[in-house]
């Protein structure tokens, strides 16, 4: 039987009366319908459950779902997706960038394309597992602190049935079977958005974005907010509206992994590439999806203007992000919490205490925990990815943004360890355009004619 993910209306509605509940409305009075009925609760990992709910069950979701919708948010005002009132937000916002900043070079770019593949690939084999399971894995070869690839060998074989890699993953990512980097969507994204800039521009609109997704991107390919987004589009509904659309996903990670182009295309200019991030960020998400777009876009912005450590990136990050906002005050606490901790795994768990009430994909606790992978590491290179991987929730992408910053700042492939570059052969699976196959440094040289282009 095919049964398609992230689409179903009986699992769209368990995920929003989640995100109801997060985002200041109150899902009570639907949920107890929900429930009398024979609901079920969202699926914890997965993207569908088991199996279908009859065709009643199914009705009254889609009904419930437009109830929720109308419900009032007691936090629009602290938490706006409209970009005029974003910027009324955030009182630091960066100032327009008047002189040209010279571009990154290659060498850096490469470093980037390298560091986002790098830390994606580390995290692929143990996506969707709980934290405790990581640390296991890990621990019983030896590798934690983690250092270096997931492996199983030495691995006892109770635990690897009690916890076993991601399915889609394992036969591409554990130490022993890396040919390449395969492909991802933490990679498809920033390819499609390399060809978003070669066709409209840095100008691009939203429905741009949606033209070449509709062109280019396959929907098997999409998840959560961006499979919600693309059905949404095959419907006939127009952006923004396709963000909001029975999407329970609107507030997930999926805008900030593919703000990095956006971030390397503006150095310098913060205020730009969150601009850039938020058209792109528009079509599937609002608030703190849109928030940690931007954030993560303007971070990048500011590591490839002139040479900057880690800790100002990241404050440039929050200038463009509503300070009120959940998403600001867990990046604050994140950050709080690096400086002052010694211990990583102690970060990690006050980090999952916190953020309990949150879905593992949700953008608030993922970009909280890169940040504080990032500052505690002090932007170094295999600590950065490391930490992030190791701290659970959605680790190929947190691993893949961690591994940009930090790969741009380093500056040159050459100066990232080889024992994670080496078996990435320089070569990148995809099914996005003519891209399969490609090598990271041509990525590099495509990425800075961009960069350049007025």
């Amino acid at each position: 039987m095919l049964r398609l993910t992230w689409v179903q209306p009986e699992d769209l509605l368990g995920h929003e009366l989640n995100q109801a509940a997060q985002d200041g409305r109150d899902p009570a009075r639907v949920a107890a319908r929900w429930y009398a009925a024979g609901g079920r609760p969202a699926p914890l990992r997965a993207g569908a459950s088991a199996a279908p709910a009859p065709p009643s069950l199914r009705r009254l979701a889609a009904g419930l779902l437009d109830e929720l919708a109308d419900l009032p948010d007691r936090l629009a005002d602290d938490e706006p997706t409209d970009l005029a009132l974003i910027k009324a937000q955030c009182p630091d916002w960066p100032p327009p960038r008047y002189a040209p900043v010279p571009a990154p070079g290659p060498a850096r770019l490469e470093a980037a394309w390298l560091g986002r593949a790098v830390g994606c690939l580390l995290g692929k084999p143990v996506e969707k597992l709980p934290l405790e399971a990581i640390r296991a894995l890990a621990g019983a070869s030896g590798n934690w602190p983690l250092r270096t690839w997931f492996t199983a060998r030495g691995v006892p074989g109770d635990l690897l049935e009690a916890h076993p890699w991601n399915r889609r993953s394992a036969a591409t990512s554990l130490a022993e079977n890396i040919d390449g980097m395969p492909e991802d969507d933490d990679l498809n994204y920033p390819l499609l958005n390399l060809l978003l800039l070669q066709r409209y521009g840095r100008d691009f609109s939203t429905a741009d974005v949606a033209r070449l997704w509709l062109d280019e991107l396959p929907a098997g390919r999409t998840f959560t907010a961006e499979r919600v987004a693309y059905r949404n589009l095959l419907c006939g509904v127009e952006p923004p509206d396709t963000a909001r659309r029975h999407n329970p996903f609107r507030e997930w990670i999926g805008a900030l992994i593919r703000a990095d182009v956006h971030g390397w295309t503006n150095p310098g200019d913060p205020a730009g590439a969150a601009e850039q991030a938020y058209r792109d960020a528009a079509l599937t998400h609002t608030a703190n999806g849109v928030y940690a777009a931007m954030f993560t876009a303007a971070a990048i912005a500011e590591a490839a203007g002139a040479p900057r450590d880690v800790h100002e990136c990241l404050r440039t990050g929050l200038r463009v992000v509503p300070p009120g906002s959940r998403l600001a005050r867990a990046v604050r606490h994140a950050v709080q919490l690096a400086r002052t901790t010694s211990d990583f795994d102690s970060v990690v768990d006050e980090l999952h205490s916190a953020h309990r009430d949150c879905h593992w994909v949700h953008a608030v606790p993922n970009t909280a925990l890169i940040a504080a992978a990032l500052t505690h590491a002090d932007g170094d290179f295999g600590g950065s990815v490391c930490r992030a991987v190791s701290g659970g929730l959605d680790t190929d992408s947190n691993g893949a943004t961690a591994g940009s910053i930090a790969g741009l700042l380093t500056g040159d492939p050459a100066a990232l360890p080889d024992h994670f570059t080496g078996p990435l052969k320089n070569r990148l699976a995809t099914s996005v355009a003519d891209f399969n196959g490609i090598g990271f440094d041509a990525l590099a040289h495509l990425t800075q004619r961009e960069t350049v282009r007025p």
